[in-house]
């Protein structure tokens, strides 16, 4: 089927269709629920996770794999294989995520793990075309010359893991740290000789974590940098087209139209990322200097084991205290000295995304009819749980206010009434020019600041003007001088003598 973009849409070919039916059906059905959920649009993006975050709550992972790694750890103390590398006498896993356990434990849980289709190729190919093409009247911005990719669940996970491992590794290495700090003098002592078993232990346990998390996420994703986090490979624009299918049938919008949307999202972004060369770091060294200062609060389990009074002896009143201690979170209080860097986070990734929706808005209202139903549910899904401070949670394992996304786009609108798109893209470069987290609650206050640096370009016309007509006056010719200062002032000189 060829629609009015020229192109057909991947998922309209019916024998890929029923193949993919069928695989699913010996994988379970595992993908069942996207039909049916059909009255929440966008709603199979949501983030339930069950287990907790990363780094905090039940464990949900893999255990035979944290058993093998045992089996695997103290055989390499013997001279057998261990770590990594998985070699004779290698050195034991230094990590402090386990990533084989991790991609492991991704690809478990991994819907539509299956290559993209050409096909499918052949669309993202087209729809990111287009989506430059239209994206070239709404920014100053160039093009960011990115490829376009079809990816699989797998592939997101795959091309997306570098760039979490940078974000996820020092979590888990304060948080290690932190853990050690915690504890009691004395249990220091006590655990010193198997303290790198724990932390071989601690190892696998957050690689499933992780992993569990960062493959239910690759199952809901939809591009490389979904949600505004730079996560993806630099020149890479990749769609999740399998995830992207469900929405068309949802909306009752052309699938053609849902592909060059989501295209355009992924294409802004990949502007943004690619010609403001300090976005990219600044999110990640806000992410690491966050977790350096990791922190575990345990006053309130030590309050809590105050209030047993073991000493009393009376049984009553330490029942009590069992029972109140059953209603209470008794886990570890993470906090962080350098706070001040998830608020930065959060802000950066408001604005964002806020940039993108609005560039996106210009671009393809007047082009896409489904624009303005697309750019809803979009926001829907983010109020949702499909957010950034969810992917955070989940996968980094920082817990993040809600980036301010709507206040951010109103923002980037007000801005480019006030001042023009040209006036309003050069505000990326620099990271001092960006708006605060106070300016997404009083757009006009940085409106104010944008419009003072601004020249006045009437007051300038008027100078010019002004310039012009005193460098066009003269003096007077010697034609046209008096016949008296033609004598030289002799004429004067008889006046005055007679």
């Amino acid at each position: 089927m060829v629609n009015g973009f020229g192109f057909s849409f991947p998922n309209d070919d019916r024998d890929d269709r029923d193949d993919r039916d069928g695989q699913n059906s010996r994988d379970g059905g595992q993908d069942g629920n996207n039909r049916d959920d059909q009255h929440n649009p966008f709603g199979q993006f949501g983030f339930n996770f069950g287990g907790g975050q990363a780094f905090g709550g039940n464990f949900s992972g893999n255990l035979s794999d944290i058993l093998n790694q045992f089996s695997e750890m103290f055989g390499g103390a013997a001279g057998g294989a261990t770590g990594s590398a998985g070699s004779a006498g290698s050195a034991p896993q230094k990590d402090a995520v386990d990533y084989n356990v991790a991609l492991r434990a991704a690809r478990q849980v991994l819907k539509n793990p299956r290559g993209a289709t050409a096909n499918d190729a052949n669309a993202v190919t087209e729809s990111v075309r287009l989506a430059n093409l239209w994206l070239d009247d709404a920014s100053t911005l160039p093009d960011s010359g990115a490829r376009p990719e079809a990816w699989s669940t797998d592939d997101w996970v795959k091309n997306t893991l570098p760039t979490w491992k940078r974000m996820v590794s020092p979590v888990a290495e304060n948080m290690g740290r932190a853990q050690l700090d915690s504890m009691p003098a004395e249990a220091r002592e006590i655990f010193g000789p198997i303290t790198q078993m724990l932390g071989h232990f601690n190892s696998m346990n957050f690689g499933a974590r992780f992993g569990k998390a960062l493959g239910d996420l690759a199952n809901q994703t939809l591009t490389g940098n979904d949600f505004g986090l730079p996560v993806g490979p630099t020149g890479v624009i990749g769609i999740v087209t399998k995830n992207v299918e469900p929405i068309s049938a949802q909306l009752a919008v052309p699938g053609q139209e849902v592909l060059v949307y989501v295209s355009a999202l992924e294409a802004a972004r990949q502007r943004l990322f690619t010609h403001v060369p300090w976005l990219v770091e600044r999110i990640v060294s806000s992410v690491e200097e966050y977790s350096i200062g990791l922190e575990l609060d345990t006053s309130h389990i030590e309050e809590a084991v105050r209030e047993l009074d073991l000493e009393s002896g009376d049984p009553m009143k330490m029942q009590e205290a069992m029972q109140r201690m059953q209603d209470m979170d008794l886990s570890p209080r993470i906090t962080s000295r350098n706070a001040a860097a998830a608020a930065r986070l959060e802000t950066l990734l408001a604005l964002v995304e806020g940039w993108v929706d609005v560039v996106v808005e210009e671009a393809l209202t007047d082009r896409i009819p489904s624009t303005g139903a697309l750019a809803e549910s979009w926001a829907r899904r983010r109020a949702t749980g499909g957010s950034a401070e969810h992917a955070f949670s989940n996968v980094v394992g920082i817990e993040l206010g809600a980036p301010k996304t709507q206040e951010a786009a109103e923002l980037w609108r007000r801005i480019t009434q006030a001042v023009g798109v040209e006036r309003r893209d050069k505000v990326w470069d620099h990271p001092d020019f960006l708006p605060t987290a106070e300016h997404l609650d009083n757009p006009a206050a940085f409106i104010d600041t944008l419009l003072d640096d601004a020249p006045d370009s009437a007051f300038d016309e008027e100078i010019a003007k002004l310039e012009e007509m005193l460098a066009n006056e003269s003096g007077p010719s010697e034609d046209d001088r008096p016949a008296d200062d033609q004598d030289g002032g002799a004429d004067g000189t008889d006046d005055k003598l007679n």
